[in-house]
């Protein structure tokens, strides 16, 4: 209960009520998906979908805290952690393309969109989530520090795509086998110029996540009302 008063607080209530009805319809249409096709092959989508919803959460419950007067502590630096752990699942599911082929078929329209759909449903939690912990890191130290924040973690966004796209690894899995993580490393500290996939898709994804970002940090921008000029007086 206390979650979901976090969730839909009033001011938040907007987004987060639209991003739980794209959700849900990027759920429907997995199982409709699925039901159409006969097949499970696109059911991954609602677990990263899932995935994708944990930043939101943990941002929620830090500005909740930050709201609340708590500044500093183990709880907020953990939520804190949570959340950087977590964020590249929300723009991870754009490299869910992968599994549309060059080869036309049937259901392929259908498939790009349902993908689609849920990498952008993905991408804004994640935005959403990142929006909201820029506005606590500038509150405590300033908008530059805010922007540098920003520029941070996309940078290690794009290291975290890579590590789930091409290393296979997901973000609990520096808990449960940290062996993997030190084997890869190993394998990379060993002849770290040996590939440049590393360094150019990592960076790649990062300017794509800042530029994206910057597009839709601009429109909140925009002014909600429309000014009223008044008439001018004639004779």
């Amino acid at each position: 209960m206390k979650l979901l008063n976090v969730l839909f607080k009033r001011e938040t209530m907007a987004p987060v009520l639209a991003l739980t009805f794209a959700s849900g319809v990027c759920v429907a249409l997995v199982f409709a998906r699925i039901a159409a096709a006969g097949n499970i092959r696109y059911g991954f989508l609602i677990w990263n979908l899932f995935l994708a919803w944990l930043p939101l959460i943990f941002a929620l419950l830090i500005r909740e805290r930050y709201v609340n007067g708590e500044r500093r502590g183990w709880r907020l630096f953990g939520l804190g952690a949570a959340w950087l752990l977590f964020f590249p699942n929300a723009p991870y599911i754009f490299t869910d393309l992968i599994h549309l082929t060059t080869r036309f078929y049937g259901h392929f329209w259908a498939d790009m969109v349902v993908i689609l759909l849920c990498a952008l449903t993905g991408l804004m939690l994640g935005f959403v989530s990142l929006y909201l912990m820029q506005s606590v890191v500038a509150d405590s130290f300033g908008r530059v520090a805010g922007w540098l924040f920003i520029v941070g973690v996309a940078g290690l966004s794009g290291i975290g795509v890579f590590i789930g796209r091409f290393l296979r690894l997901n973000s609990w899995d520096i808990f449960l086998r940290p062996e993997k993580f030190y084997q890869h490393a190993g394998n990379w500290a060993a002849d770290p110029f040996a590939d440049a996939m590393p360094y150019v898709f990592p960076a790649v994804f990062a300017v794509f996540l800042l530029i994206v970002y910057l597009m839709l940090y601009a429109l909140t921008r925009l002014p909600t009302q429309i000014p009223c000029s008044k008439p001018e007086r004639t004779g």
